[in-house]
């Protein structure tokens, strides 16, 4: 897959930050917390979500997924709550990042988790006792990690925030996006 520069400024989606790690790590508990947060004070915050699934969204026997079965190339369910859209790719090539941005509604930031190949700052989330690597000391892209465990020696000047205090990696976070 072709490496795309996403500006971390472009664009109506605010900032730009991607969130990676090893599965377990605790990127999503730790994006709730951010998120849930950052609403509470009013910002708007989108998250694209990357999976190496095939993710099915709606149950198989309803009109939205019957339609979408019969050929649809794009299927909105929309109702007063929430508004979906589905898209069948049936062998197109994964759209890149910066499309998928470019539908996202206005936010004052943009969370991505996933996309470790992409261009764009990102915070690490990193747990040493998964038996994994830490990616940051092969991606320059990475501004901070968020780990379990003291910043071990060769961290560079990297950010090294606490796993464990979540409110520290907000506040690391609105400084970032200043």
């Amino acid at each position: 897959m072709a490496i795309a520069t996403v500006s971390a400024t472009s664009g109506g989606h605010g900032p730009v930050l991607g969130v990676v790690g090893w599965s377990g790590s605790g990127k999503t508990s730790l994006l709730e917390h951010l998120i849930g947060r950052l609403a509470g004070q009013g910002l708007r915050v989108n998250v694209v979500k990357h999976s190496h699934h095939d993710v099915e969204l709606e149950p198989p026997r309803k009109d939205s997924a019957r339609l979408r079965m019969a050929g649809a190339a794009e299927v909105m369910l929309a109702s007063p709550y929430r508004v979906a859209i589905l898209r069948e790719l049936r062998g197109a090539d994964e759209p890149s990042l910066l499309e998928h941005l470019a539908r996202l509604a206005p936010a004052d930031l943009t969370l991505v988790e996933g996309y470790k190949w992409e261009r764009i700052p990102k915070l690490e989330v990193f747990r040493p006792s998964l038996g994994r690597p830490a990616l940051y000391p092969e991606d320059a892209d990475i501004v901070a990690v968020v780990s379990d465990t003291p910043r071990p020696d060769g961290a560079g000047g990297l950010a090294w925030l606490d796993l464990n205090d979540p409110d520290q990696v907000l506040a690391w976070l609105q400084n970032w996006m200043r």
